[in-house]
């Protein structure tokens, strides 16, 4: 795999907060709580941001009500 596979591979399949924030339409403060309450699980956390696979924000979507 070259490095410019890897970069697309990783732009595809991770999101962070604020991209989080705008797939299920909601505030940094909802995504804080999802995962406080463990129903979504960052990949990373820096101290401002967090980092998610697209893939669990997606599911989490697909779960919220309409």
């Amino acid at each position: 795999m070259t490095n410019e596979e890897l970069k697309n591979l990783i732009r595809e399949n991770i999101v962070n907060t604020n991209a989080a924030t705008q797939m299920l339409n909601c505030t940094r403060q909802n995504i804080d709580d999802l995962v406080k309450r463990k129903k979504l699980v960052p990949i990373v956390v820096y101290p401002r941001d967090k980092i998610f696979l697209k893939a669990d924000i997606i599911e989490r979507k697909e779960k919220q009500p309409k």
